[in-house]
């Protein structure tokens, strides 16, 4: 991180200061008190289920030499402390005011499902010509996304953020902070639908990563998808796509290798060239498409593109497949979405295996929807031999799979009560897909099995 400056905390959030100087320098900045030391500043964030002012002594304990506020706190000698409005957005106020000391082009990425697949595709095929920053695992909201931006230095020539969002205006903030030269939308689905009431509004939600752009900026949009189709006039754009022959990047060709992956042939400046995605899961190749635009619009040759797709790494426990003991295990649990679970659910059926196990468990954020969608992720379940589910809403699924003829389903409330039949239920030979929302916390089954 570049230094700052007490003076720009000020500067940037508009703050006052309560005890300190103007020209204290700052080496790096951190919401975790644990984390804390010499020369940096504490943010504290009021949390859902504590508050990081709780912790402002803590830190000072551990060294840090600033800290911003939103509470009245008294001075403490020897230490720098900025009040301010609400330290949450003041985090976000020093990271624009910190973005802004960068020229280099950034690439922001959001969309329901695929969005951290596609920025690790797009990072690693913009790192075969550029030093490029991305982000970390799916920090990708208004804490998450700073603390990336905080770790841009003068030696990156490119950046490659994540945007999540759960409510309408959060993709508008981060943005505002981002400020991105290029946007990718991957889809429109139904994650966070609870809280937008409809996938309109998910779209408009998402449509908001381009608030600040103008002609020159790109916009790369998923072709197929029925909502982003209808472009965006304000900037250039580019579309991709499967079965949209209209878009300016299509997918043909298409040969799913199963565990080893999939082969695709894209068409560009006349010229027909071949892609090998080595994930499993031919939406994958939607991924790919988006990083084949992004890297031609910052003029990587297509042989570089397709070596950085080739050689890509995954976000850990997205699509990790591995054997223990004879069981092959595909650790998708990072999070879920109808949609993802319908991909995975793919991936597993194309898996040669003894029985394929599908474990699934809720899928959070889509309220009253749940039970019409999830049952449909249960009706495309026709090949797979055991569907073991585990909480509430997961039960829409088994009805599902139930009507499509799977013939092997068990359902629990709990994890510990899951893990104890798997442990006696699994033998070798078995498939096993494991897939939740994040709040499930679903590694646990994972470890669980590799430990068996």
């Amino acid at each position: 991180m570049q230094r700052l400056n007490v003076n720009d905390i000020l500067k940037a959030t508009g703050g006052s200061l309560i005890c300190g100087t103007g020209d204290f320098e700052i080496s790096e900045i951190t919401t975790d008190s644990r984390r804390a030391g010499a020369n940096m500043l504490f943010v504290p964030i009021l949390g859902d289920n504590n508050d990081g002012h709780d912790y402002i002594d803590a830190a000072f304990e551990k060294g840090a030499g600033a800290v911003i506020t939103h509470r009245d706190i008294p001075a403490v000698p020897g230490k720098n402390i900025v009040r301010v409005d609400d330290t949450r957005t003041a985090l976000g106020d020093i990271a624009r005011y910190y973005k802004e000391k960068y020229s280099l082009p950034t690439v922001a990425v959001t969309g329901s499902v695929g969005k951290t697949t596609t920025k690790d595709m797009i990072s690693a095929v913009l790192a075969m010509q550029y030093n490029t920053l991305k982000t970390q695992g799916n920090f990708n909201n208004d804490i998450g996304l700073p603390l990336t931006i905080f770790r841009l230095e003068h030696k990156h020539e490119m950046a490659v953020v994540e945007m999540g969002m759960s409510h309408m205006g959060e993709i508008h903030r981060l943005a505002e902070i981002a400020k991105p030269d290029t946007a990718v939308i991957t889809n429109i689905g139904m994650s966070h639908i609870e809280n937008l009431g409809s996938q309109e509004n998910i779209y408009k939600s998402k449509m908001q990563i381009c608030d600040f752009f103008g002609k020159d900026n790109l916009l790369v949009l998923n072709g197929d998808d029925k909502f982003l189709r209808r472009g965006c006039d304000k900037c250039r754009t580019v579309t991709y796509g499967i079965e949209n022959k209209e878009c300016d990047l299509v997918a043909e060709n298409i040969d799913n290798l199963g565990i080893d992956g999939t082969k695709f042939t894209v068409k560009a400046d006349g010229t027909s060239y071949e892609v090998y995605v080595r994930i499993p899961g031919v939406h994958n190749v939607y991924n790919a498409l988006a990083a084949i635009a992004v890297g031609r619009n910052y003029g990587i040759s297509m042989e570089d593109i397709i070596d950085g797709i080739r050689e890509f790494q995954l976000t850990d426990m997205r699509m990790e497949i591995k054997k223990y003991g004879g069981i092959t295990i595909i650790n998708d649990c990072y999070n879920a979405s109808p949609d993802s679970m319908r991909a995975a659910l793919k991936v597993l059926g194309d898996i040669r295996a003894e029985r394929k196990v599908a474990v699934l468990g809720d899928v959070l954020e889509i309220g009253g929807f749940a039970e019409k969608e999830l049952y449909q992720v249960g009706l495309s379940m026709s090949d797979i031999d055991v569907l073991v589910t585990v909480g509430e809403n997961s039960r829409y699924i088994a009805k599902g799979a139930d009507f499509a003829g799977v013939g092997d389903i068990h359902s629990f409330n709990t994890i510990d009560e899951a893990t104890a039949f798997l442990g006696e239920f699994l033998s070798e030979g078995d498939a096993v897909l494991v897939k939740a929302s994040r709040g499930m916390h679903f590694e646990y089954i994972v470890q669980s099995i590799e430990q068996r």
